[in-house]
């Protein structure tokens, strides 16, 4: 009889680094992580593969575990009849999107778990998402499905092999995307992007109505927003994203005590979180918040944004400085258990005082506002009037808020915490380097831009081969699986931020190799970039994405590094490249741009000309640091920056051709600007830098 402490059960997942594959490796299910030899075995024994896709952090994932994967009788039954297969779908995005088109394709609405019953070669036949273990209305039941699959494969397969010709057919002729040379290009796609947000603006909440039930963090299309603001002066698009970050802030998809966001939220409000925390999120969160300082100048945002960075550095970074990728939702096998409190819960850890204004500012009472009568916290009234309202000084008020505040974290730090997946993944990283460098700079932080060089040295020297191929995933000294189109274009997009928050030149050399990289194994001559290298696995199709979903597309970032990188004087084709990937979404830009938000503030840039501003100076001058200042504090997304001391302009110009030619006219800090093939006269102020920068 096995122990406690042994398994009943293991299976091939144990080899895996993977935490989600990791958590299905004592199923009675007998796994396998993907991969030929599964394929074969079904070939081999005549049998239907069941895919089954989904991530750590999943909490469907892990009913469907408890209630399916963990039945012995199921698992026998899955065991005798299929060839199951799990997949980690942030390790493997490319077999996710297949196979989720492949239920798109089918009239279903995706979501993880993701089951899709496929043939033996692999092609897709039917599918679904969380399947209960018995039926239930409006919903078959997981083993009903099994049986049902096993009778049609017995006595009528050419019906499944019919529909996997199909389902392969469509697949392949959606992933072909090309680009129409006479496209011509304006503001119009941008426009209607924002009209339509303006039509489903929540006025009451903040956010946008896209969604019949949940609220997702709309984070690229604030910052979408906020670029059309910065060029046409719409008050009512700053309107938007303001109302919408402070709503945020103030529900319980924001942490209130331990700072970062959730996933989403399950309601209109904000308030009820699904309360998984992604680093994707974090990070596109935090670049918003940091915008809306720039553009607004209020601290508010500022404060929010480092609480946002204060979290992350706490909780999901490694010792050696990468970023971890998710905290799941549940603790203890509930969902929210971590995050939620009740009145004497709070009572028996603060005084009287603190426990009064604990309870009035985040809305904690008896009845609650979650399951069992606990309380999700969050602050549904502005401290002054909660301060008002206990008649006490609003400082006062605020000083007993902060001691609530950190010794509940601290009491909560004695829970069980939530299962953390802790595998680097290399475009999560990449988006979160590029929000810290970001943070650093408009702040004036520099333990923040430290932070984002710490992140990016690791991933630098930790994810790749021996023949210098990026790589996707790292977890205990494991890298693993050839990087994506994202992977290389998120990086290389946070390179560029790293140099404009550094100004060390090694940074922009490694963002023009990723670029290169980029045309050298994902190009497409006749369209946008293929999402898998030409050197990856042939899966069913070589698909071209540009739907900017929970982060930026790889062909959006490919974008803007592309044009990044051509503002900075880099000839080898660049813009055109940017303008293939336009062209290639076309209609998708016109038409759904909500869809595309970061690909379409790459296109703002493509269609107004950037400022290209090179300083040459003393780091440590005054003026220097002055004109340093006025280029990298405010908002000016239409800008890149090139900076060398006197000493190193020769050194740095080989690698950053805006430096080429320029040196500290008389001596003193001098700075060039140019724009659309025009320059101006060098100037020696920041007032005069100023003065060009605001010039029409």
């Amino acid at each position: 009889m096995a122990s406690e402490k042994t398994p009943k059960h293991t299976n091939r997942l144990i080899e895996e680094k993977s935490p989600y594959l990791l958590q299905h490796a004592h199923n009675p299910v007998d796994w396998h992580p993907w991969g030929e030899e599964a394929f074969a075995e079904a070939a081999r024994e005549d049998k239907l593969v069941l895919v089954s896709i989904g991530y750590a952090t999943c909490h469907w994932c892990h009913v469907m575990e408890r209630e399916s994967f963990e039945n012995e009788e199921l698992a026998g039954y899955l065991n005798a009849n299929f060839v199951p297969i799990k997949v980690d779908r942030e390790e493997r995005p490319d077999v996710d999107k297949i196979y989720m088109d492949a239920l798109h394709a089918m009239g279903q609405q995706g979501g993880w778990p993701l089951n899709m019953f496929c043939a033996p070669d692999g092609r897709p036949v039917t599918g679904g998402t969380y399947f209960p273990p018995a039926g239930i209305p409006g919903r078959r039941g997981f083993r009903e499905i099994l049986e049902l699959l096993v009778n049609v494969w017995r006595n009528d397969r050419e019906q499944l092999f019919q529909n996997a010709e199909a389902l392969t057919t469509h697949l392949r002729s959606q992933a072909g995307l090309t680009a129409s040379p006479d496209e011509q290009w304006d503001y119009r796609p941008i426009e209607t992007a924002v009209a339509l947000y303006a039509q489903t603006f929540d006025r009451t909440h903040g956010g946008f109505a896209l969604q019949p039930q949940n609220k997702f963090p709309p984070s690229m299309g604030l910052m979408l927003l906020l670029r059309h603001h910065a060029r046409s002066g719409d008050s009512a698009a700053l309107e938007m994203v303001e109302h919408t970050l402070k709503k945020m802030v103030a529900g319980g998809i924001y942490d209130q005590l331990g700072g970062g966001l959730s996933r989403y939220s399950t309601d209109h409000e904000w308030l009820v979180p699904h309360f998984e925390k992604m680093l994707y999120d974090n990070a596109l969160f935090l670049q918003a918040l940091t915008e809306a300082h720039q553009v607004t100048g209020k601290p508010f945002y500022r404060a929010y944004a480092e609480d946002v960075i204060e979290y992350v550095l706490r909780d999901m970074t490694s010792p050696e400085g990468a970023f971890f990728s998710a905290e799941d939702a549940d603790s203890e096998g509930e969902e929210g258990k971590f995050y939620v409190w009740r009145p004497e819960e709070l009572r028996a850890l603060l005084n009287p005082e603190e426990a009064e204004t604990a309870e009035a500012y985040w809305g904690v009472t008896e009845e609650g506002n979650f399951e069992h009568g606990a309380t999700i916290l969050s602050t549904p009234r502005p401290l002054p009037e909660v301060a008002r309202e206990l008649g006490r000084d609003e400082e006062i008020f605020a000083e007993q808020l902060q001691a609530a505040r950190e010794k509940l974290l601290a009491a909560r730090g004695g829970r069980i915490r939530p299962l953390r997946d802790d595998k680097t993944l290399t475009s999560w990283n990449g988006l979160m380097i590029a929000a810290l460098a970001r943070a650093g700079r408009a702040f004036g932080e520099q333990r923040y831009i430290e932070a984002a060089e710490r992140a990016g040295r690791f991933v630098l020297a930790n994810l790749r081969d021996g023949d210098g191929r990026l790589l996707r995933r790292y977890r205990e000294g494991e890298a693993r699986f050839k990087g994506y189109l994202v992977d290389h274009s998120q990086l290389a997009v946070a390179c560029l931020e790293l140099y404009e928050a550094t100004f060390v030149s090694d940074w922009f050399g490694e963002a023009l190799a990723l670029m290169r990289e980029v045309n050298r194994l994902f190009r497409n001559e006749d369209g946008p970039y293929f999402d898998t290298g030409m050197d990856a696995e042939q899966l069913l199709a070589r698909n071209m994405d540009g739907y900017d979903g929970v982060e930026p597309s790889g062909n959006s970032a490919a974008a803007l590094a592309f044009l990044r990188l051509h503002a900075y004087g880099v000839r080898e084709g660049f813009r055109e490249d940017a303008l293939r990937i336009f062209c290639g979404f076309s209609e998708h830009l016109r038409k759904s741009g909500v869809s595309f938000s970061a690909m379409l503030n790459a296109l703002a840039l493509f269609l107004e000309p950037p400022w290209e501003v090179a300083i040459v100076g003393d780091p440590e001058a005054a003026e220097t640091q002055a004109m340093l200042d006025t280029v990298q504090r405010p908002f000016r997304p239409g800008l890149v920056v090139a900076h060398a001391t006197p000493g190193d302009v020769a050194g740095s110009a080989k690698v950053v051709p805006l430096l080429e030619g320029r040196d500290a006219a008389n001596g003193k800090p001098t700075a060039y600007v140019c724009r659309d093939m025009t320059c101006d006269l060098p100037v020696h102020s920041a007032q005069e830098l100023e003065r060009q920068l605001s010039e029409a």
